[in-house]
């Protein structure tokens, strides 16, 4: 006998969406505050945050000693299971490498099918090897090695921390000089002022605008690193999220992130989008694209 999972009414939905949206236009007040003003609301979120999870793992704990099977059901529900997540008292589901390699060259796939190309993965070599083979095109173009470095190997890395060696096996002698690689679209950088060393804290990351993009700055003595402000989960703003020992906590789902680097450490192949940054004098620059 299965277990039906009840969908949310029409009336449940607009609740919840109500709720996100009522969320929504707080955070937006808030964001207008000074510097102090917002640092007491984190505090208080916090604090009840913690009075929640408190009363949700004693809730869970009692559930899963009367019926195991009715807690599995109750995290069935997206709502449950969401905010339970945001808790961290359940954890998300391991994507099996493979599996993320795949995902991967799924996003590079298109760029590699407008040059009649394509890609496919021949071998998984622990710990640290992926063998790829390119197809098409892409397998006799000069360009091949700015394809493989540019296009696949980034995103394989991206998706997979794990792996430092991308390989392309069977590779074609033979190079058709006509050819360009998909990846190879000329960009153009600038540097912009951002603000100066001194107004970025060493205990919470500054928001800020550089060229139209919405950035973070974090500062430990002399390091600076710059990252969209966006959490790669769901891409919310991560500025209001929790700092502590170099590690940000989006305020929403509660991913995690190593300010120092940018890795994701609730999903390693989700880091943030980092930004170069350049100190001269007490003026931050931030390199971004035009």
């Amino acid at each position: 006998m299965t277990i039906a999972k009840d969908k949310p009414t029409v009336e449940e939905k607009h609740t919840l969406e109500e709720l996100v949206a009522e969320i929504g236009r707080f955070e937006a007040i808030i964001s207008e505050w000074d510097e102090g003003q917002r640092c007491v609301v984190v505090g208080l979120k916090r604090a009840i945050e913690d009075l929640h999870k408190e009363a949700l793992t004693r809730l869970i704990r009692t559930v899963k000693q009367e019926s195991l099977e009715a807690l599995r059901h109750a995290v069935e529900d997206e709502v449950v299971y969401g905010i339970l997540r945001y808790h961290e008292l359940v954890k998300p589901p391991q994507v099996p490498l493979e599996q993320r390699i795949q995902a991967a060259l799924e996003t590079v796939r298109p760029s590699l099918k407008s040059h009649d190309g394509d890609v496919e993965l021949v071998a998984v070599k622990l710990p640290d090897t992926v063998e790829i083979r390119l197809i098409g095109n892409c397998s006799h173009c000069v360009a091949s090695s700015l394809t493989l470095t540019e296009g696949i190997e980034q995103t394989i890395k991206a998706y997979c921390p794990e792996i430092t060696h991308v390989v392309a096996v069977n590779k074609t002698k033979e190079a058709d000089l006509s050819l360009t690689s998909p990846f190879d679209h000329p960009r153009e950088y600038e540097w912009v002022e951002v603000t100066t060393v001194e107004k970025i804290p060493e205990w919470v990351v500054l928001a800020a605008k550089a060229g139209g993009n919405s950035i973070i700055l974090w500062r430990k003595g002399d390091l600076i690193t710059c990252y969209r402000n966006a959490c790669t989960h769901l891409a919310y703003p991560i500025d209001m999220g929790q700092v502590s020992n170099g590690i940000i906590t989006c305020p929403f789902h509660r991913f995690k992130y190593k300010l120092e680097n940018g890795q994701c450490l609730t999903a390693p192949e989700l880091p943030l989008e980092s930004y170069p940054v350049r100190v001269e004098g007490n003026k931050v620059f931030v390199q971004v694209e035009k």
